[in-house]
């Protein structure tokens, strides 16, 4: 328990004090926001702030903090290190500035930041990842909260029917302006996810486990994958997630000053980040009580199986059914936020105006149906979860690579002094993981004689000259 004190401690200094100098790199002002210059009633609305917290959090957060923590731990304590040190200097950074560069220009989306400082080319490239990781987000999404509302309902409620009833919502919710349906039920999924995380973090600390610390050889590892680069793909949400990066842009339009951004995208990632903390710890319990394999199915427990029972067994039957409706919750809210990004992108692409509904709905359907096909795959197909799984989880490191980068040559041409190194530095890392993964992984190419940290670094050294070369060139221009 020392270690997740510790780790705890850093996550809360790492906002009150790296949070203040990347803002004081970022230099808000009290310049007219997109919500207020280009307000049209449906993307663009002033919302209160605390209410834009809670959005940007149920946003961000999903099942990757729970699901993506659990499976981190089966790393051992390694994984704290992990999710302190990646939330501090890659995640909350990364989600800043996608946020405060999208307010600078306008409330632009993600494409539209990668093609003004990455170029056209890249920004092809970028289209189609994020695009797709939409579509992949929206199908992992669905299945795994139908089939926990299935477990509660009548059998001809089954996880089929739940299925269509979740994508209708996605449907509508896509549809709709962000303050009908988001901007109303969102701070409520927000407050049971927090709430759950709150009563596992209060029974760790009533309990005071016998948890393996991390100076104790990093804790009983129960994965037998290499920590790098598998761990910092497994725990993506709770660390960083390209992911994140989609859903900035969307609080970037509904925000009146940019005085919110610290505590709006820095703080609700360090919130994420405290979440994913807590269930990997309470995660590393339940693995040294029980083993990962479970003794009544022989099968080894799934981040779903883990999370329902220790939210019955740890918070009750009251807070169990609170606890289970944010495991619910948190997926779906995320599908269709998801769901409506990608309708932005594309607007966005092809200059369709969306204050006309029938406009929406000509981008909203296509896009609804492409994420069901794969969604069908994933039924359809004894391994198709999996595998879509692990691509989505892929999809958004390498998504969180191409922002990164983004973000260094952003702060390389407009600020001032080595401001950029705060995002160099996450990027070359996050472009080893990224690379190696790919190389060494059984879904990627399974090239089982790559060394990873060759591999990834050479990757990460290549992109660091192309992006010193382009400076040069650039500031060669401006002379």
């Amino acid at each position: 328990m020392i270690t997740f004190l510790i780790a705890l401690a850093l996550l809360i200094c790492g906002y009150m004090i790296y949070g203040r100098i990347v803002n004081n790199v970022f230099g808000p002002d009290n310049r007219e926001t997109p919500a207020i210059s280009k307000e049209d009633g449906v993307d663009y609305i002033v919302m209160p702030s605390w209410k834009v917290f809670m959005i940007q959090f149920l946003n961000i957060a999903g099942l990757g903090p729970i699901f993506g923590a659990i499976m981190g731990a089966q790393f051992g304590t390694a994984s704290f290190l992990w999710i302190v040190f990646g939330t501090i200097f890659a995640g909350a950074v990364h989600d800043f500035f996608a946020g405060t560069i999208s307010i600078r220009n306008g409330g632009e989306s993600l494409t539209q930041t990668i093609r003004r400082y990455l170029g056209s080319k890249v920004n092809w490239v970028m289209i189609f990842l994020t695009v797709l990781l939409m579509l992949l987000v929206t199908a992992v999404f669905t299945s795994g909260p139908a089939e926990i509302i299935a477990s509660l309902t009548p059998d001809w409620m089954n996880a089929y029917f739940w299925m269509i009833v979740i994508f209708a919502y996605y449907i509508l919710a896509t549809l709709l302006p962000i303050d009908k349906i988001i901007g109303k039920i969102y701070p409520l999924f927000a407050f049971a996810l927090i709430f759950m995380a709150i009563g596992i973090m209060i029974t760790l600390f009533v309990k005071w486990p016998d948890m393996p610390e991390i100076w104790e050889s990093m804790g009983v590892k129960y994965d037998k994958s290499p920590i790098f680069p598998m761990m910092f793909v497994s725990i993506a949400c709770g660390a960083i997630s390209g992911f994140h990066a989609t859903q900035s842009p969307l609080m970037a339009r509904c925000m009146k000053s940019e005085h919110l951004c610290r505590p709006i995208f820095y703080g609700a990632m360090v919130t994420e980040g405290i979440v994913a903390l807590v269930w990997a710890a309470a995660a590393t319990v339940f693995f040294s009580e029980n083993g990962i394999i479970d003794a009544v199915s022989g099968k080894p427990f799934t981040g779903a199986m883990v999370a329902t029972r220790l939210s019955k067994e740890w918070l009750g039957p009251i807070g169990g059914v609170l606890a289970i409706l944010g495991i619910v919750a948190a997926p779906i809210s995320t599908g269709d936020t998801a769901l409506r990004s990608c309708r932005l992108i594309i607007a966005d692409l092809l200059k369709i105006e969306q204050k006309n509904v029938s406009k929406r709905l000509l981008i909203t359907v296509p896009i609804a149906l492409c994420s069901m096909g794969f969604l069908i795959f994933s039924l359809s197909n004894a391994d198709g979860f999996k595998i879509i799984w692990r691509y989505f989880a892929w999809t958004n490191q390498t998504l969180s690579v191409f922002t990164l980068w983004a973000i260094t040559v952003f702060l390389a041409r407009e600020r001032k002094g080595m401001a950029y190194l705060i995002s160099l530095i996450p990027a070359m890392f996050m472009t080893a993981v990224s690379v190696s993964y790919i190389v060494v992984a059984p879904e990627g190419l399974h090239l089982v004689n790559a060394n990873p940290y060759l591999v990834g670094g050479g990757a990460a050294l290549i992109l660091f000259s192309i992006f010193v070369y382009s400076q040069i060139k650039y500031n060669s221009k401006r002379k």
